[in-house]
């Protein structure tokens, strides 16, 4: 549910069930979280600073006709609202990166139902959107007229809002229930963890797994398969102008976040789903076999986060040379200044 957090994990806590792994952990996670924070932080801060900027401009989202242009402001809106969940999201990081350090929960009570609900929120809101972002490329591409009057910039940005209100209402019981208290596996430490009831823990991480996951999966896949299927018949049929071309590409790129997001989210899922129905395993720690998978687990969906920067400047040439524009930019007003400060 969260990937620093899932569900019944003790050692994605820092409350490791093996001596060994944890001081591994100690050591390691540190350094991996900083790589991440600081690759996700400085990666989606360029792609919002891109994205606005074409917005201000009123340029950029010059494609085939008018109607595309209408949609990839859209669409630019959808993923300006994606990379704030990721900015969010890995503002939690450093929270949970300090408790494994020191192998226990500082921060107290508050911080630890917060950081969790917020965590929860923003895991959601980002699948939400990209399902949205799934349905607005299956509007554009194979409903157009209906797209153009669906997909105004006011009611995008609109329903980039309103995906909050689900994703902070399956958050809801991390904020009430979470609490500070000792594992049995960390006799002389405390963790934030969830649920004591074990019945109470599988029904909210079964509903989360559906809810969060799997439903914005099936309309991913089913949007882009109706969208693949489309532009196959209308190659096939002898149709493939500038339109389809161009949109083909934007919906590869799509496409590639939404894989990003599922292989990346996969393992956190899987191993919260097998901790539910796991026996051996209790709502404060883990069953030792998950070890070192859980920390595996923990890093893919840290990764989720830095995955869609570099995503966007390998699979869209726009967005690269949107980068290679800021980055002249910014290298002119740097030579400016130089010229200007006086011997």
């Amino acid at each position: 549910m969260q990937p620093w957090n899932s569900t019944g994990s003790g050692d994605l806590q820092g409350n490791s069930s093996d001596t060994g792994l944890g001081n591994v952990e100690q050591v390691l996670v540190p350094v991996l979280d900083a790589m991440i924070l600081v690759l996700g932080v400085g990666g989606h801060s360029m792609v919002m600073v891109i994205l606005c900027g074409r917005r201000r401009r009123g340029v950029g989202h010059v494609g085939p006709s008018p109607r595309s242009s209408l949609t990839v402001t859209g669409t630019d809106t959808l993923l300006v609202a994606l990379s704030s969940a990721d900015l969010l999201l890995l503002s939690m990081l450093p929270f949970h990166t300090i408790a494994i350090a020191m192998q226990r929960w500082p921060f107290g009570n508050l911080i630890c139902r917060l950081v969790s609900f917020l965590g929860s929120a923003c895991s959601s809101a980002s699948a939400f959107t990209l399902a949205t972002l799934a349905t607005s490329r299956y509007l554009t591409v194979v409903h157009p007229a209906r797209a153009y009057s669906l997909l105004s910039p006011r009611r995008v940005s609109l329903a980039a809002v309103l995906l909050w209100v689900p994703a902070c209402s399956l958050a809801v019981p991390q904020l009430v229930f979470h609490s500070v208290g000792t594992p049995k596996r960390t006799p002389d430490g405390l963790a934030c963890f969830s649920f004591l009831s074990h019945r109470d823990q599988m029904i909210y991480g079964l509903l989360h797994f559906f809810m969060a996951f799997l439903l914005p999966l099936i309309t991913i896949a089913v949007a882009y398969g109706s969208i693949y299927m489309f532009l196959w018949r209308s190659r096939n049929a002898g149709r493939a102008p500038q339109v389809e071309r161009y949109q083909s590409k934007v919906t590869q790129t799509s496409a590639m976040l939404v894989l990003a997001f599922t292989v990346c989210w996969l393992p956190s899922y899987g191993l919260m789903l097998d901790l539910l129905v796991d026996k051996r395993s209790d709502a404060t720690g883990a069953s030792p076999r998950y070890g070192s998978f859980s920390v595996f687990a923990r890093l893919m969906a840290t990764s989720s986060t830095v995955m869609n920067p570099i995503l966007y400047v390998l699979m869209s040439e726009k967005f690269r040379q949107d980068l290679l524009r800021l980055f002249k930019r910014g290298g002119q007003r740097a030579s400016g200044a130089v010229a200007t400060t006086p011997a």
